[in-house]
This record gives structure tokens, C-alpha cells and sequence, in this order.
């Protein structure tokens, strides 16, 4: 059941794990950047924590972006399931009608082959 749908997951989790990587590294650059500043104490640790909730605000984006694509993707291909159910149903109910009709048709030339022989 991987096919296409299992492609495109694998570059999705790919993607996020390029996003996720790049905001890590981003984030450890800054705070070290930070880190190796000449300023006092506080201001350094006020500007690393407001650096924090910047990259923390950043990551839920990311990550919201990311569960929103996989949430669009699993409704998607949900619908196309429901789709082929439907047609599948479908075909499997015009099938079971061939067969009863093409059953009804030998038991009745049956019955006419048993009333007329010879014909």
C-alpha cells in the first residue's frame, strides 16, 4: 500500500525534517552568536530568551503548516477511497445482476429444452 500516497508522505516527513533542522540550526547559531556578544548579563539573557520565543513561535508555524498538508493529503485520498468503494460497489451490484439474469435465462431455456425436446 506504499504506491504514490507513500511517496508523498516520505517527502513530506522529508520536508519537515528539513524545516525542523534548519530552525535547530538557526536557533543554536543565534543563541551563540548571542552567547559570544559583549553585553551584560541580563541584556544577553533577555535577548536569548526573546530569541527563544521567536524560534518557538517559528517551529509551531512550521509544524502547523506541516499537519495542515498531512491533514489536506489524508482527506484527500480518503475521498478517492470512498470514490473506488463506491464504484466498486457499484460494479460488484451490476455483476450480481448479470448473474441472476444470465441464471434466470438457463432455468428458463431449461424448461422450454425440457417441454420441447428436440429443439
Amino acid at each position: 500500500m506504499g504506491g504514490w500516497w507513500g511517496l508523498k508522505q516520505n517527502s513530506n516527513m522529508r520536508t519537515g525534517k528539513v524545516v525542523l533542522g534548519t530552525l535547530a540550526g538557526l536557533a543554536i547559531g543565534a543563541t551563540a552568536g548571542i552567547l559570544f556578544a559583549p553585553k551584560k548579563g541580563s541584556k544577553t539573557r533577555k535577548q536569548i530568551i526573546d530569541k527563544g520565543e521567536d524560534y518557538v513561535d517559528e517551529l509551531k508555524s512550521g509544524f502547523d503548516k506541516i499537519f495542515d498538508s498531512l491533514t489536506e493529503k489524508f482527506k484527500s485520498t480518503k475521498k478517492d477511497a470512498e470514490g473506488l468503494v463506491d464504484k466498486g460497489k457499484a460494479k460488484y451490484d451490476d455483476a450480481k445482476k448479470d448473474v441472476k439474469n444470465a441464471a434466470e435465462n438457463f432455468k428458463h431455456d431449461s424448461a422450454v429444452k425440457k417441454q420441447h425436446p428436440g429443439n
